[in-house]
């Protein structure tokens, strides 16, 4: 059945100052409106586009200005329909007061617009301790719309308990007002898509009936866009980590006498040659290049502005595994002379498994490599064929870790807040992150490329882009449990 054409009106109001337009900003994805830390800065009210659907359903957002001296408001609104409210509203005030004049415009505005009311409290405030919200609810009484308070200024994001916490006292203070439907935490600066989906729930029953098809068609059209970002978000990270998991520098066949200065460096005798040192540095390099690349195309597509700072990498040597050629006359060579504590290093260097830095040293392992013929087979039965330092297997799975973090933190990043910049990753979501990756960490194994052509590529990217998005989906949905379900596949 085709659907009339129908406009739904969303209207945001609050004490001034409190991020309105701010939280504008992040819903519709541009930067509207005008943001400075004071008062008063939204002088009319203004409309803007968030979705229209394919059949002609729009929904729009209106941002209004602040209620300012809300007791003083209140009682000027009583006034409506007295001459001398009248002349003191449409005369005074507009030349004498314009701040306030603005707001009882916004007021009657969203009177005469709304369908619903998005109202911001400042959730850093206790709810007993905000004097304007008494007087502020009175006026969205006299504006007669149902009302969504929605929890701004909650600071980084908190594990859900902190927000339920919230919720519950401001539920309890607002209990007298039946016309406030809900209570939602939604910040301006650090909300997540996926709490979206909990808004747009909580505005349809508020509708009347004859609105809800309509609004169920932009609904599902606002649920598809985020979605598709969230796709095309894990394809891109899947496509950074196949790259950096095939990954190499090539070494020099450095002889005995590389080998031996090597494995002096292992346990902090001399220094390491100089050319796998500079091997380390263009691996490193590379990565990082990748990670501002994957970095900046990520901020793009969450329609963010700025480009991802000079990522700090964690060079460590740890972070290394060199797949080396051995010299099968210097494995012969140092089966003879290495014993003890070195010999289970000999063993590790000549099976191709040598982890730069403290890893390497593995203790004394009885035997050593007494022959070129077992430097031999272990080079053949690992089908290396010359010298090369690549990511070990440690590395990638932190690589992958890192990779979702990064996600959570620009999606999480409010468009309101100015051009993208690194912050401090809240700690609980890196306990989230670890939890679901050991779910699927044996599959995360199997998943990094067998090779460096084409085929093999192409399907460890597919494989790696289906553990991203499962589970970057478990972290959401265990982050946001109320608004996760819309996750799920329909």
């Amino acid at each position: 059945m085709t659907l009339q054409p129908t406009t739904i009106q969303l209207s945001l109001v609050s004490h001034t100052n409190t991020g309105k337009t701010t939280l504008a900003r992040s819903l519709i994805g541009r930067d509207v409106g005008e943001i400075r830390d004071e008062a008063h800065v939204t002088a009319l009210a203004e409309c803007h586009r968030m979705i229209e659907s394919a059949d002609g359903q729009v929904l729009n957002l209106w941002d209004t200005p602040g209620f300012g001296d809300s007791a003083r408001l209140i009682k000027r609104l009583r006034l409506q329909g007295n001459p001398v409210g009248w002349l003191l509203s449409e005369v005074w005030d507009r030349w004498r007061d314009r701040p306030f004049w603005s707001s009882q415009q916004a007021i009657r505005n969203v009177r005469e617009q709304a369908d619903v009311v998005l109202y911001l409290v400042n959730a850093s405030e206790k709810p007993g301790e905000a004097g304007y919200v008494a007087p502020e609810m009175e006026i969205l009484a006299w504006i007669g719309k149902p009302v969504l308070v929605l929890l701004n200024q909650l600071g980084e994001p908190r594990p859900g308990n902190q927000d339920a916490a919230d919720e519950a006292l401001w539920r309890r203070h607002l209990t007298p007002y039946p016309f406030v439907r809900q209570i939602l935490p939604l910040d301006a600066f650090a909300r997540c898509w996926v709490q979206e989906f909990a808004l747009f729930d909580a505005v349809a029953p508020c509708l009347p009936e004859a609105s809800q098809p309509a609004f169920a068609q932009l609904a599902a059209a606002w649920r598809q866009r985020r979605l598709d970002t969230f796709h095309a978000a894990m394809a891109s990270l899947a496509d950074f980590l196949a790259r950096a998991a095939t990954d190499s520098e090539a070494l020099p066949e450095a002889g005995l006498g590389g080998t031996l200065r090597r494995l002096g460096a292992a346990i902090g005798i001399g220094s390491a040659a100089s050319p796998q040192q500079q091997a380390m540095e263009n691996l490193a390099g590379r990565l990082e290049a990748e990670i501002r690349r994957s970095t900046d195309q990520l901020i793009e597509l969450h329609g963010l502005g700025g480009r991802a700072a000079q990522e700090v990498l964690d060079r460590l040597a740890g972070d290394f595994a060199a797949r080396e050629k051995i010299g099968e006359s210097s494995a012969a060579l140092l089966g003879g002379v290495m014993s003890g504590a070195l010999s289970g290093l000999a063993a590790d260097l000549a099976a191709g498994g040598l982890t730069l830095g403290a890893g390497a040293v593995i203790g004394a392992i009885a035997g050593a490599v007494g022959s070129a013929g077992a430097a031999h087979a272990a080079n053949r039965l690992r089908g290396i064929d010359d010298n090369s330092l690549h990511w070990s297997g440690d590395s990638l799975e932190r690589l992958f870790t890192a990779s979702l973090l990064r996600y959570l933190a620009i999606a999480h990043y409010g468009r309101g807040r100015g051009e993208w910049r690194q912050t401090p990753l809240p700690e609980h979501w890196q306990r989230q992150v670890e939890e679901a990756l050991a779910e699927v960490r044996e599959e995360l194994v199997k998943a990094w490329p067998n090779g460096k052509d084409e085929a093999a590529v192409a399907g460890s990217r597919e494989r790696l882009e289906a553990l991203l998005t499962r589970t970057g989906t478990v972290v959401l949905q265990r982050l946001y449990p109320q608004a996760g379900g819309a996750l799920k596949p329909h």
